[in-house]
């Protein structure tokens, strides 16, 4: 679960892969892995810690893996020795087997404890359970005591349950949910551990954990702890409360379940899904509502195996009680419901257009041949993909899709015919194994076109790592920016304009104006710069080189080219052109007046031109429909201010363009 929210959030996890270099020169450039290479700008190892004690290596002192080991005094072997914090191997609380906990918190505890054991207050300590807490991006997790493995391997009898609760009055502000694991010992029905993820406070949910554990809670003794509620800050049960009740319905049998561990492994293979939610939410799968359920239901045998899904449990358990009381013998309930687990149905029945519709902003758009097949367009960063990435593109389209790769019209990589189910399975394989997503879709920006650059014999600006930087801040920095409709943005090196960069609703081309210098013109009959001048703007007129400004194109193949020097000097820079568009009514864009210097320029430019069209633009109209409805020099007066990013912020918060009209 938290992998697949850390991949929502752009970040690629890997697991099982060994760091083996760092590669770079003056500076670091990738890391090189059991898995590929991973480009890098930086690179952050963060291994942990390791006791700095070798220098005990000779003393006698009893070690494990560098640690000290200690008593319930925290005494070592050797004779007044003592040995606290993280360099101290103590005891696990519960089992009493010997544990590492190199956490500030315990360090400071186990320093005042030792401070009274060596001022002759008779104590011990009495070990620690392993409490830890994370923060992630919209996430917080936090676990204390035992997991679940480690308390059957302790020797336990383990029952465990999975709850999805929420954290405060459902209808309050910012109220969201708690995942949690809750591990007892189902003889003595003792909190043997606890686990909770949430974007609140798992950490009053887990400290509440250590309280109960610590002093050898059952959860009979939790059922009715007395804790604060108001609806700001809980629910009117506890939510920790609620996580005991959902253990004991399930120890005394009232709840019949299956953990999510369970439901992967197999458990339910051959149980029939019904669908308990609140509206029909899994594709294939029988719909029942709860509200309706007063006599058997049709086409449902009472002795078939049900396996009972809502949205996170509890409903799935209410209708499980009430076709318990009509007479169904063998229903599961799935502990987390949809919001933990991935569930899916075979099914042959046809795509809904809200089914077709959702997975279109994911980029995946229907092949019309076909009823349940899409095709994925898959995000690059600048037009560019590594090696590695190709090769792992390749490997998604044989295992998810028809095993094809196609190129659209704006070099977005397509893999063909995915069907519906392995929609999710390949979006999680292309971030597992390159980092890559798909999309593209939508009324918001669209992924930038690049050609080739600098990397092309004409290319005169470094198109990749202009188009990469655009992708960063607006690709992505305004993925959730809706936009009257699709905002296209293309790159182009130089006026060739092999990527259409004037086509786009802004288009970017790398320039070189030749800064003449005429006092070296000789007025030659034969002018070499005036040959390779593609556009015919050069002219000797008495016997001096002329330039026609209004049509050069300052694609600057005269440069260099006069043996007397007069075409050495030049500025590079970059044009940008404004309003055009492809599609049924094709139009070219507007070249903004300035030939700009800087990148920071251009960027500033990009980013007010999409402030612009989401301020002043209307609902369904292209941006070229914006500055023809403004006028061009309006627009352009208002790009070369900066009056649009004093209102940014007001203008990102606007409820405006909830629909937009895109349609692709």
């Amino acid at each position: 679960y938290v992998q697949k929210h850390l991949q929502k959030h752009g970040i690629r996890v890997l697991t099982g892969v060994a760091a083996q270099e760092v590669l770079g020169d003056d500076k670091v450039s990738a890391l090189k892995t059991s898995a590929g290479e991973l480009s890098a700008d930086l690179v952050i190892l963060s291994v942990g810690i390791r006791p700095n004690t070798a220098f005990l290596n000779d003393t006698g002192m009893e070690m494990f893996k560098g640690t000290i080991l200690v008593n319930e005094q925290l005494q070592t072997n050797l004779p007044d020795i003592y040995a606290i914090g993280d360099c101290a191997m103590v005891s696990n609380r519960m089992t009493h087997s010997a544990q590492w906990s190199p956490m500030g918190s315990s360090a400071n505890l186990e320093g005042r404890l030792l401070a009274q054991i060596l001022n002759n207050t008779p104590k011990k300590y009495p070990g620690v359970l392993g409490t830890g807490i994370v923060k992630l991006p919209e996430l917080n997790c936090a676990r204390t005591g035992l997991s679940e493995k480690v308390a059957r391997d302790s020797g336990y009898d383990v029952e465990t349950v999975m709850a999805v609760v929420d954290d405060k009055a459902h209808y309050y502000p910012d109220a969201s949910s708690f995942i949690t694991k809750l591990i007892v010992d189902k003889s003595t029905h003792k909190i043997l551990g606890f686990q909770a993820l949430g974007s609140g406070a798992v950490d009053k949910m887990v400290d509440i954990a250590v309280t109960a554990i610590s002093l050898d809670a059952t959860i009979e003794q939790c059922e009715c702890m007395d804790f604060c509620y108001a609806p700001p800050f809980s629910t009117a049960i506890h939510p920790f409360v609620q996580t005991v009740h959902i253990m004991q319905n399930k120890l005394s049998h009232k709840l019949i379940s299956i953990t999510p561990a369970e439901y992967l492994a197999g458990k339910a293979k051959d149980y029939r899904v019904i669908d308990a939610g609140l509206v029909p939410s899994i594709r294939g799968a029988k719909y029942v509502d709860l509200a309706k359920v007063n006599a058997p239901i049709e086409g449902i045998d009472k002795d078939e195996k049900l396996l009972l899904v809502c949205a996170k449990g509890k409903r799935a358990y209410f209708l499980q009680n009430r076709l318990r009381h009509l007479g169904y013998t063998n229903t599961l309930s799935l502990e987390g419901g949809l919001f933990f687990n991935d569930v899916k149905v075979k099914t042959t029945s046809k795509l809904t257009p809200e089914e077709i519709k959702a997975v279109k902003a994911l980029g995946f758009l229907q092949d019309k041949n076909t009823a349940d097949k899409f095709n994925g367009r898959v995000i690059t960063r600048n037009g560019k993909i590594t090696a590695q990435e190709s090769k792992v593109i390749a490997e998604a389209a044989e295992k998810f899709g028809s095993g094809e790769i196609t190129m659209t019209s704006r070099l977005t990589v397509e893999i063909q015919g995915v069907p519906y189910d392995n929609i999710e399975p390949l979006r999680e394989y292309l971030m597992q194994n390159a980092g890559l997503e798909t999309g593209g879709t939508g009324s918001k920006v669209r992924p930038v076109v690049s050609c080739k650059g600098t990397t092309c014999q004409y290319g005169l600006i470094d198109t990749f790592a202009l188009s990469e930087e655009i992708h960063q801040r607006f690709y992505k920095g305004y993925r959730d920016v809706k936009l009257p409709h699709k905002f296209k943005i293309a790159v182009g090196g130089c006026p060739n304009n092999c990527v259409k960069p004037n086509l786009n609703d802004i288009g970017i081309i790398g320039q070189r104006v030749p800064q003449i210098d005429y006092a070296k013109c000789r007025g030659c009959k034969i002018c070499q710069p005036m040959n390779r001048c593609p556009m015919k703007t050069l002219n000797v007129v008495d016997k001096k080189i002329t330039i026609d400004e209004k049509h050069c194109n300052h694609c600057g193949l005269c440069v260099n080219k006069c043996p007397f020097h007069c075409f050495d000097n030049y500025t590079d820079g970059y044009r940008v052109y404004i309003g055009g568009r492809w599609g049924k009514h094709v139009k070219e864009g507007q070249a903004l007046s300035k030939i700009f210097t800087s990148k920071e320029e251009v960027l500033a430019i990009v980013e007010k031109a999409i402030l612009l069209f989401r301020e002043q633009g209307i609902t369904g109209e292209r941006f070229s429909d914006t500055i023809e409805r403004l006028g061009f020099a309006n627009v352009e007066a208002q790009l070369l201010a900066d009056d649009l990013l004093s209102r940014k912020q007001e203008n990102l918060k606007a409820q405006k363009h909830l629909v937009g009209g895109a349609t692709c």
